[in-house]
């Protein structure tokens, strides 16, 4: 298990939001913490305690006129910390040569797969081998809906008809170096993570796998690492104090080792 730390930006800001109140449609979120430093400065944080494999998305859709402030911040924190951090938002296989090019370790795809609700396997083939299926990482982002986790796109706001099960990581596992898996209905409120998400992530566990979602307290840390058989790797977001929480940033990263 390690720290993955994240750098989420909306509006060109770093924020904390509620991941279920993103709305595309005037750019809105309900947020928990809007940042007084830019992407860099959280960057260049996380290279000074050699935390590594951390995520940037980009909550801006490419039509927002928001996305290209939000895009600069990004590519900003990627310079700072070459090789350090992923990208995710909106990428494609025509825009994620650039984010490479900026620094990223790996490319975060959701959308752009899942068309129609459907894993579209072409779409996934071509990504893989534009990019390299090392340096690709496939969000698998969940909602609930009538006691079954199915994968959301479009910043976690349509449902597809994928479930996510163990035998759908097996079928996506070839395609890419890891998974992240954001817990969207508890995203963003501090309130506990979702047991049975972590629970079949550490079933499976066969490649990395960074789980976001819920946690507000080491309580919750432990029942991760254990539900996770300590192979699910964590984002803490609102409850860590960098981002107006009240877990120590220093603290977590000694409880959950680099």
């Amino acid at each position: 298990m390690e720290f993955r730390p994240c750098i989420d930006i909306h509006n060109g800001s770093v924020k904390q939001i509620v991941g279920g109140s993103l709305k595309d449609q005037d750019d809105q979120a309900r947020e928990n913490f809007v940042a007084v430093q830019d992407a860099a400065f959280y960057a260049r944080l996380y290279q000074e305690y050699q935390l590594k494999n951390g995520h940037i998305i980009l909550l801006n859709p490419a039509f927002s006129t928001y996305y290209n402030a939000t895009k600069k911040q990004a590519l900003a924190a990627l310079r700072a910390y070459p090789g350090g951090l992923q990208a995710g938002g909106g990428i494609t296989p025509e825009n994620a040569g650039e984010f490479l090019d900026a620094g990223a370790s790996h490319v975060i795809v959701t959308s752009y797969v899942f068309q129609g609700g459907q894993i579209q396997y072409d779409r996934l083939q071509e990504l893989a081998q534009k990019v390299g299926a090392g340096h690709l990482v496939l969000d698998l982002s969940v909602r609930a809906r009538d006691g079954r986790y199915y994968i959301v796109t479009d910043r976690w706001q349509n449902y597809t008809k994928v479930e996510l099960t163990e035998q759908t990581m097996e079928d996506l596992s070839v395609f890419c170096d890891e998974f992240l898996v954001h817990a969207v209905d508890v995203e963003g409120q501090a309130s506990g993570i979702e047991d049975p998400v972590v629970e079949l992530l550490g079933n499976w566990g066969k490649i990395p796998i960074t789980y976001a979602g819920g946690v507000h307290d080491f309580e919750d840390l432990e029942k991760l690492k254990r539900l996770g058989k300590n192979k699910v790797h964590v984002t803490i977001g609102s409850a860590l104090d960098l981002f107006g929480g009240n877990m120590q940033f220093e603290e977590v990263i000694r409880f959950v080792g680099k």
